[in-house]
């Protein structure tokens, strides 16, 4: 059961009347990939745009918190810190392979009045060493975090092999998927951050077997606008209490229309065909 004072930080998170979550992933740049940069490269106006639209939580990294937390007011998006950056998402997979937590990490949290981390877990094929240093940074993590009443979100990455045609492809095999989200569940996570399953139908299984903690699902690369809106609405459906999109609303042409479909879906059950209304040049 999560610790009564870690909850009033994920209290913080979601929406009080639907109980869901939008959290929008701007902590692309920690990972020093040239492609991460599109719509992000102005971090200032991007943070500035997306705070007027009113996500529920912004994710960055401790270089770039700042831009949140300096803004006045008490009304503005909750911060999720990214506490490891790792050097999986290139076209072509490097022959070292590493995932760093920074030092300190729920201190800095602490510190930044963060509502919580996040850490990934990586799955991937002929990558043993990897996955054991990523169990390893949410171990001590898991540590710091309970010793100073900060939630964990643990993000399960089920990835392909690097000869599927590049490094960072998702794999939405059910049975990894799950496998995985277990593990993170049975490590201590306080929130999960997971993949859609290739059969979202099948999603309730995810929701399952994390046991009642909260599961959050991932965007990955862009689609058009009404695939994301389906996608929303199926795996709520299927029992998911949020969504932690990146590329979608970054790098989207319109990306506080698109971030303002999604809180409608979210938080008012919005139909897919009223929630497309609210976007610029829906694609």
């Amino acid at each position: 059961m999560t610790h009564p004072m870690i909850q009033y930080r994920i209290n913080r998170l979601f929406h009080p009347t639907s109980g869901r979550l939008l959290d929008v992933a701007v902590d692309h740049g920690f990972f020093g990939e040239p492609a991460f940069l599109q719509g992000i490269s102005d971090m200032q106006a991007a943070i500035d745009t997306l705070v007027d639209a009113a996500p529920d939580a912004i994710q960055l990294t401790v270089g770039q918190a700042r831009l949140l937390q300096q803004r006045p007011g008490r009304f503005k998006p909750s911060l999720v810190l990214r506490s490891d950056v790792a050097n999986v998402y290139g076209p072509e997979l490097p022959d070292r392979l590493y995932s760093l937590p920074i030092q300190h990490a729920a201190e800095t949290a602490a510190q930044l009045d963060a509502t919580c981390l996040v850490v990934n877990i990586f799955d991937m094929p002929g990558q043993p060493e990897l996955r054991e240093q990523c169990v390893r940074n949410v171990l001590a993590l898991r540590a710091e975090c309970t010793a100073l009443h900060i939630p964990l979100m643990v993000e399960p990455l089920v990835m392909r092999a690097n000869n599927a045609g590049g490094a960072y492809l998702v794999d939405g095999d059910i049975s990894r998927v799950t496998s995985l989200v277990r593990q993170a569940v049975e490590l201590g996570a306080d929130l999960i951050k997971a993949d859609p399953t290739d059969d979202i139908t099948e999603y309730h299984k995810v929701i399952e077997v994390a046991s009642g903690i909260p599961v959050l699902v991932r965007g990955g690369g862009r689609v058009g606008d009404a695939e994301l809106l389906q996608r929303t609405t199926d795996v709520l459906a299927q029992g998911a209490a949020g969504i932690v999109y990146g590329r979608n609303i970054i790098q989207h042409a319109d990306p506080a229309g698109i971030t303002r479909a999604l809180m409608a879906v979210l938080h008012e059950n919005a139909s897919v065909e009223s929630a497309l209304a609210l976007i610029g040049g829906a694609a």
